[in-house]
């Protein structure tokens, strides 16, 4: 795992917490339109149905209510920046998971099974102290820091759910997007330290990463910008750099803004 020497971006946890919820009910009006035949649609995800996608959103906001309930951990583990390198190691649990989780869920109404986590989250957030440590799959870390996490799986996943059901235009909410945008390109500065290609995803975040002559002054030399959600999409392996290029998704221009090697930082 890449060392996380690059000094964590400070989030509001009061807009976390509110974007997390926004995001989650974004995602649950969906869930309330989706027939029966479009639950069984294939996903992105490999063997993943929207079925299985919808349980995997649930789950993630529902782990929020489900920590916060265990035994404080003494000491944190993972920090903010480790977490999107953290989460390959557990690909496979989390794959099992979320099986048995839609398992459960293809017994009861999705919509019945969204406000049963939805309500369970609204009353433990208000209670719960940003500072708290939470006892993670990856490890023990701050309450307000594991939110921010959720602000990754929701927008991620949310564009999963749009690019499988045809018509599908679950939207996202500005803090959310914002903090995921900004969490997976603090990943990238970590995982690539440095200050010769500078990093553009406006209107949100902007990174300084690749070792080599540092830009001070004027134009980088080495610029590379793309929008918010190509920009998870290639953080997370969803599209390939050079797809991205080639349909203008994003520009890279200098000798060093070649990111390939370095993406997806996620899997």
């Amino acid at each position: 795992m890449p060392p996380a020497k690059k000094r964590t971006r400070s989030y509001d946890p009061a807009k976390t917490r509110a974007a997390v919820l926004a995001q989650y009910a974004h995602v649950r009006e969906a869930v309330r339109t989706l027939t029966p035949e479009q639950l069984e649609l294939p996903t992105r995800l490999g063997d993943w149905t929207v079925r299985e996608l919808v349980a995997h959103i649930a789950l993630a906001v529902e782990t929020v209510p489900r920590h916060l309930t265990a035994p404080e951990p003494a000491a944190p583990e993972v920090a903010l920046l480790e977490w999107p390198f953290a989460t390959a190691s557990r690909a496979g649990e989390i794959a099992d998971g979320t099986r048995e989780f839609a398992a459960v869920a293809g017994r009861q109404d999705l919509d019945a099974l969204y406000a049963e986590v939805g309500a369970r989250v609204e009353a433990a957030l208000p209670q719960a102290s940003a500072a708290r440590l939470v006892p993670t799959r990856f490890g023990a870390m701050a309450l307000a820091d594991f939110l921010v996490t959720r602000t990754v799986e929701l927008c991620v996943h949310t564009d999963d759910l749009n690019a499988a059901v045809p018509g599908l235009d679950v939207p996202y909410d500005r803090q959310a997007l914002a903090a995921c945008t900004r969490l997976l390109a603090d990943a990238l500065a970590v995982k690539a330290p440095g200050g010769s290609v500078e990093v553009r995803i406006p209107p949100y975040a902007v990174v300084q990463c690749v070792e080599g002559p540092r830009h001070t002054r004027g134009t980088p030399p080495n610029v590379v910008e793309t929008d918010p959600l190509t920009w998870l999409r290639l953080a997370t392996g969803r599209t390939g750099w050079a797809e991205a290029l080639d349909t203008a998704k994003t520009t890279a221009s200098g000798e060093r803004a070649d990111l390939a090697a370095l993406l997806p930082l996620m899997s």
